[in-house]
């Protein structure tokens, strides 16, 4: 297995460019899939409050520590602040809770989750995580579907915005601005729900190479300097998607999935409305 690539953060921190995603996994599948992805090499795990397994998460991050697989300063750990929990007093209680339902003195990277602007919070939130940061509770601090508009407002650009992004919706301008401000982007849904491993350009690609549809389109991903936290319980899956690390792919099939973008691809929720 290829080593995990690290990009620089804004803050003089570094990411893995390939990491564990665990939305909809409980605790006790999110603790044998964490414990699992350390196992096969994967360093940068994702997690959130609003996805009820932290607890789970910490525990497989104890249990290979224990096992003496990893070192806690190996790892990479983000976790983010629900949308109930913004303005400063909530956030800091959630970022408390968070912590001691992982079991850990601080994580790597806090993100707001959603920036619900009707709500009129999510700079009061990015800024208590900026405290919190300085306060050593988290390294880096970040922000998560957030759109140009929104980063205008904040006091400084955080590390990291982690979007929605897949070769469906690739968010091309997004990033571009994001590489603008110096903001790592990192995608959630890499892999888009597996929409796209039947059309002709992705299996095609496959085929061609040897390689699996979702191989292909994580390279498509790291190839774009982006972070892909793929989520996956299965240990075949988890080896699966660490493949995409050993090979590329040229011009024209980057051209060739380019092509699978669509207005109406996204898959998620509109960062402007959701959570009103």
């Amino acid at each position: 297995m290829s080593d995990i690539p690290l990009l620089d953060l804004n803050d003089g921190h570094d990411i893995p460019q390939l990491g564990l995603g665990t939305w909809r996994m409980d605790d006790e599948v999110a603790r044998v899939a964490v414990r699992t992805a350390i196992s096969l090499g994967y360093r940068h795990i994702d997690t959130a409050a609003l996805y009820g397994n932290e607890a789970g998460v910490g525990r497989g991050i104890a249990d290979a520590i224990a096992a003496g697989e990893v070192d806690r300063t190996e790892l990479f750990l983000t976790t983010k602040v629900w949308n109930d929990d913004q303005g400063a007093a909530r956030t800091r209680a959630a970022a408390a809770a968070s912590l001691d339902r992982l079991g850990l003195d601080y994580v790597d990277l806090l993100l707001v989750h959603w920036p619900v602007p009707a709500a009129g919070r999510y700079v009061e939130t990015y800024e208590t995580i900026l405290a919190l940061r300085e306060e050593g509770l988290t390294r880096s601090a970040g922000v998560a579907n957030f759109y140009p508009e929104v980063l205008d407002d904040l006091p400084e650009a955080p590390a990291v915005n982690q979007v929605e992004l897949h070769p469906g919706w690739p968010q091309d301008a997004l990033v571009a601005e994001h590489a603008r401000r110096g903001i790592v982007t990192e995608s959630w849904a890499p892999l888009g729900r597996g929409a796209d491993f039947g059309d002709p350009r992705v299996a095609g690609l496959a085929a061609e190479l040897g390689r699996t549809p979702a191989q292909v389109v994580l390279r498509w991903h790291l190839q774009r300097g982006l972070v892909a936290i793929p989520k996956s319980a299965n240990p075949d899956r988890m080896a699966e998607n660490l493949g995409a690390l050993d090979f590329t792919l040229d011009e024209a099939a980057m051209a060739a999935l380019a092509g699978l973008a669509g207005p109406d691809r996204r898959i998620g929720g509109d960062p402007r409305t959701f959570g009103e």
